[in-house]
């Protein structure tokens, strides 16, 4: 129990610190923890993925940071990928899963490690851009098909590996839109919990009951860590954060990747 305690808040800090990559680190987290499978640990760590996003979310509402219009038309364009994903899991071998998720997250320590320090390079040009008279996004159709495109690959990959989808939100948003970074950390974190919550009550209705006292720990832990995280969002240097990110979750890769061939 100790264990999963401690691997949930760091699971919330990280997901607090960057946006982007705690969700994809709590099914690792639960499979070390509770030796559960993929399919077994997703639900969980959907949940405490959610709890500990809204969280976050709701701190940025505050600020006056989130984009909620765009992060529910992303939530909204989200949840039928997430319900094909989650049926998709059903029928996949778990080492096909494992190998799957470690790769992912491969691919998405290399782009944090690449990109640490890195600007955004959208600008004026962006396709989701804020309208300086307004200090609203400008809803184009390309904007909107956009968005909508971010929006149901990061509910595929939710419902399919039980992630929050944030690696796949955050640089999109940095790529597509002349936003902050502060605001899009936000505005991903109510994706985050908009999506992972509904795939988690659908996963639910589906059969997926996990061991209630475990569960329920890591959700506690993670929020726990969640607050951690954005109290030291402020405090230290997003370049540190993005290569301490891409160092842990090569780690975890390759240890996954390890046990699924080895077994």
């Amino acid at each position: 129990m100790a264990l999963t305690l401690l691997l949930g808040v760091l699971v919330g800090a990280v997901l607090g610190l960057t946006g982007a990559g705690g969700g994809i680190l709590a099914v690792p987290a639960l499979m070390a923890s509770q030796g559960w499978s993929v399919p077994q640990a997703a639900p969980v760590a959907l949940l405490a993925v959610a709890a500990g996003a809204a969280l976050g979310a709701w701190e940025g509402w505050r600020r006056g940071e989130v984009r909620y219009r765009a992060a529910a038309w992303m939530a909204l364009c989200g949840l039928p990928g997430s319900a094909l994903g989650a049926r998709a899991a059903h029928l996949l071998p778990a080492a096909w899963l494992a190998a799957g998720f470690a790769l992912v997250l491969l691919i998405v320590a290399w782009r944090a490690w690449s990109g640490a320090g890195r600007q955004a390079r959208a600008g004026d040009g962006a396709l989701c851009r804020v309208r300086p008279e307004t200090g609203r996004l400008a809803w184009t159709p390309a904007s909107i098909a956009a968005l909508a495109g971010v929006g149901a690959l990061t509910g595929l990959l939710t419902g399919l590996l039980g992630v929050g989808g944030g690696f796949v939100i955050v640089p999109a948003l940095r790529r597509l839109s002349n936003l902050g970074m502060h605001a899009i950390v936000s505005t991903s974190l109510l994706v985050i919990a908009l999506v992972g919550g509904g795939s988690a009550l659908a996963a639910y209705w589906h059969g997926a009951h996990p061991p209630v006292l475990p569960a329920l720990a890591f959700v506690a832990a993670a929020l726990a860590g969640m607050a951690a995280g954005r109290w030291l969002i402020r405090r230290l240097a997003q370049r540190q954060v993005a290569r301490g990110f891409a160092l842990l979750a090569a780690g975890v890769a390759a240890a996954m990747l390890y046990h699924a061939v080895v077994g």
